[in-house]
């Protein structure tokens, strides 16, 4: 779960849910940025599917007494997560091979900086999927590596722009956004950092430009009252809470 909080609320947006507006983002992208169109589907399929590991650990959301907020992807318990994370990846190579191949270095990313400081089974998961990873490469008869770091870096990059956008309320000012995006998404192409900002409500601006167009997405969540959750508890005060749609055009 990627949560917001607000006053009264916490603004919840599921993982799988991020993720398709992820996809819906890069459908937007010039077709330069993709570099070669042969593993194209592929690739949107991976930004689509990276977060399927999350579809059955938000089915019910759970409440993190010291943080008094819901359990978020930040904070998740890790040996739940781990499992979760290779179920989904599992579930992804049925559909693709190089979606799962995208996905698993997505998830082996999380782990590659500082293996000193891993834990046991966070050590086992990493050097299971760089195992996956190079049985996927196999039976793929070796994609161009070019090609495969491009799209990974898409994939990151898309789940930056969506991750800006679930994380920051709709308008807010450059100066009082999550300090993870303003200085710009971690994420590069080529070296190439991009910097996004709200314009308006319902309206963001990256740089440099990514899009060949106007290019629109719509986000659902939920806003879930705190109010409701002290008297039911977080999985009750989820479930009774209305859908909200988020449309985003970046301009």
């Amino acid at each position: 779960m990627i949560n917001r909080e607000s006053e009264s609320a916490f603004v919840m947006t599921r993982q799988n849910d991020h993720a398709q507006f992820s996809e819906e983002v890069a459908k937007g992208l010039r077709e330069e940025w993709f570099l070669d169109s042969k593993y194209r589907d592929d690739c949107l399929l991976a930004i689509r599917e990276h977060d399927r590991s999350w579809i059955r650990m938000d089915d019910v959301p759970i409440w993190n007494d010291r943080s008094k907020a819901p359990f978020s992807f930040i904070d998740y318990p890790v040996l739940p997560k781990l499992a979760m994370y290779r179920m989904g990846l599992d579930e992804t190579e049925e559909m693709s091979y190089y979606a799962a191949l995208l996905c698993s270095m997505y998830y082996a990313s999380f782990f590659q900086s500082d293996q000193q400081s891993l834990q046991e089974s966070e050590l086992a998961f990493y050097q299971s999927e760089l195992a996956r990873q190079k049985r996927l490469r196999e039976k793929l008869n070796a994609p161009d590596e070019q090609v495969i770091a491009r799209h990974f870096q898409l994939l990151q990059l898309c789940d930056n722009i969506s991750l800006y956008v679930c994380m920051n309320r709709e308008g807010i000012a450059k100066e009082e956004e999550h300090p993870w995006f303003k200085d710009g998404f971690n994420s590069l192409i080529d070296g190439q950092k991009f910097v996004a900002e709200w314009v308006s409500d319902h309206e963001i601006r990256i740089t440099p430009q990514l899009f060949t167009q106007e290019w629109s997405a719509v986000l659902r969540n939920k806003h879930v009252p705190k109010q409701r959750i002290r008297e039911v508890g977080i999985h009750e005060a989820y479930l009774e809470s209305d859908w909200t749609e988020l449309k985003v055009t970046f301009v």
